[in-house]
């Protein structure tokens, strides 16, 4: 496979330094890309530098992922507008370890494979120095003008005309030089000739380039990915709960899927091309697929598919498809009972919910009292007895016909919920205290 070749039919590729493509056919190359541990989880803001990294891989070579320890410690100016708050030794280790599980779904790091992937920190080589020796040794190479020269710092600079805006610190100032030597001591140690990463980056990229030439008097390359964005301008993973993390605790399987699900169908062509493995030929019968009913939305289908069975895995890809039958009125009661607390409320976070005693199950209690009177989740009787005579009203899924039947506590799903269903969508959910 031809790295560059991929990457560009894929959408992947921006900027390239002259040469990066010849030394890619002459020899299997090592090549990085840096993740700043800011969180104990990535999210999928990160992918499209793990998937450069994993296609990479793919090609013969070697990935090396880099957790940015040192540089965590100070922040990277480019993309902000405001200095981000440093993290502390023991959180940025507990980050690294949580990062490594996940990138261990994407990346081969088994000793067993030739071209296997390795995880390093920077904090482990740049600890050693002292400010003295850093500033003697290495900032002596780089001046003054070709460090404010870069797009990143020029605009945080001029950033003080933005009253919200706090400027650049020496610290964030440095950060370019601290990447730099990042690549430096790659090269040196692991033969590392290649750095990948955002648009964003290639001020700090190219100043790695620039410190191996003139310490080393060596030859590095660099190689960026476009910036993603929405079909609609909107910013890429966000939602309006936050990012879309990889961790399950911070987004749930079944809202990971979701995002997926619900793009647009630019975005999901587009998304399958930089976020699967999905072969050129693969995509562009799925595009023709898509084309011919796209109210199927095949594309999206196979986007959170492979998405979801890659971060996650077949179990909670399962769970998500039939939490997402729920949603529209398919699902079935033992779906409903198979979900986790987690899940459920996520299926159902914007249904109306009412509140009960339990004790009012113990004893059992009429469907009539239950919704038009204990919890008011219609008006009247009258209503209620009108849906179950047109066969209008579930229980947990299930049509509710007898209206003798008494609801009590063996109707409950995971011992807490009842789930009442007006037509086909229209949801409301009882909670026992």
């Amino acid at each position: 496979m031809n790295f560059i070749d991929e990457v560009k039919w894929r959408g992947m590729l921006h900027t390239i330094m002259p040469g990066t493509e010849e030394i890619l056919k002459e020899n299997n190359i090592a090549a990085y890309v840096g993740i700043d541990p800011t969180a104990d989880s990535l999210h999928i803001g990160h992918l499209v530098s793990v998937m450069l990294l994993k296609h990479f891989q793919r090609a013969g070579h070697n990935p090396i992922a880099l957790i940015g320890g040192a540089t965590g410690m100070i922040g990277d100016p480019s993309g902000k507008s405001q200095e981000r708050n440093l993290l502390d030794l023991k959180t940025l280790r507990h980050n690294q370890e949580s990062i490594k599980k996940q990138l261990s779904k994407f990346l081969d790091f088994s000793e067993n494979c030739e071209n296997k992937a390795i995880l390093v920190n920077n904090y482990d080589w740049m600890s050693r120095f002292s400010f003295l020796d850093f500033i003697r040794d290495v900032g002596k190479h780089i001046s003054v003008n070709y460090m404010i020269a870069k797009d990143s710092v020029k605009k945080r600079m001029n950033s003080n005309d933005d009253k919200d805006a706090e400027g650049l610190s020496f610290t964030e100032f440095s950060y370019q030089l601290v990447q730099g030597y990042d690549f430096l001591h790659l090269y040196k140690e692991h033969n590392c000739k290649l750095q990948m990463g955002g648009s964003d980056q290639w001020g700090n990229i190219t100043t790695g380039t620039e410190l191996i030439r003139r310490m080393l008097q060596g030859k590095a390359y660099a190689l960026t990915s476009p910036l993603i964005t929405k079909a609609d301008g909107g910013k890429f993973g966000k939602t309006e709960k936050g990012n879309i993390w990889l961790d399950p605790e911070k987004t749930s399987p079944y809202e990971f899927y979701q995002f997926w699900i619900n793009t647009s169908d630019d975005d999901a062509e587009k998304y399958l091309k930089i976020f699967t493995v999905l072969n050129k030929e693969d995509i562009e019968n799925l595009v023709k697929e898509h084309s011919e009913a796209p109210h199927i939305r095949i594309l999206q289908k196979k986007l959170a598919e492979r998405l979801t069975l890659m971060v996650h895995g077949k179990n909670a890809y399962e769970t998500s498809i039939a939490a997402s039958q729920i949603l529209f009125g398919k699902g079935t009661k033992e779906q409903v009972q198979q979900l986790d607390e987690k899940t459920f409320n996520a299926v159902f976070g914007g249904v109306p919910r009412f509140s009960i005693k339990k004790q009012i199950l113990t004893e059992g209690i009429t469907i009539f009292d239950l919704l038009a009177e204990e919890t008011q989740v219609f008006k009247s009787k009258g209503e209620v007895r009108r849906l179950i005579k047109d066969k209008g009203l579930s229980l947990n899924m299930e049509k509710f016909t007898n209206p003798d039947e008494q609801v009590t506590n063996e109707h409950l799903i995971n011992n807490k919920y009842l789930v009442i269903r007006q037509g086909k969508k229209k949801y409301s959910i009882i909670i026992t205290e």
